[in-house]
């Protein structure tokens, strides 16, 4: 975990989402919320995961770098997508934690749909600094 990070909720990186003290992993941890069954669960699944994947998190014990990936969603109509805020969000904050952008990549993921725009994921590798 880098130094000074801030307390909070973060996947511990075996998948639990633990509490950090600001120092330490606790053996505080939050439990799995239950999943909802039919295309709408496996939908809902699916988005969280995407959200899960873009928080900042610190990187798992004795290592050094973590993968982040944001979704970012093309506007089909009008200007102005706010990728680059989201971006910058998924950055800074990240940056907060004690790490620095090493590599993104983009590719695209789909369309959400009529009027939804398309999807692009920006996969970010943040290394530690020590």
């Amino acid at each position: 975990m880098a130094t000074g990070a801030q307390e909070g909720w973060y996947d511990d990186g075996s998948g639990t989402t633990r509490w950090w003290d600001g120092q330490n992993w606790t053996d505080q941890v939050q439990s799995p919320k239950p999943a909802t069954g039919g295309l709408g669960g496996m939908v809902g699944r699916i988005e969280a995961e995407a959200v899960a994947g873009g928080r900042p998190r610190p990187a798992p014990e004795g290592m050094s770098y973590v993968v982040l990936q944001v979704i970012l969603k093309e506007k089909l109509w009008g200007t102005g997508s706010g990728n680059l805020t989201e971006l910058e969000k998924a950055i800074n904050a990240q940056a907060a934690l004690g790490y620095r952008l090493h590599t993104i990549t983009t590719a695209a993921s789909g369309s959400k749909g009529l009027g939804g725009g398309d999807r692009i994921q920006a996969t970010m590798i943040f290394e530690r600094i020590s």
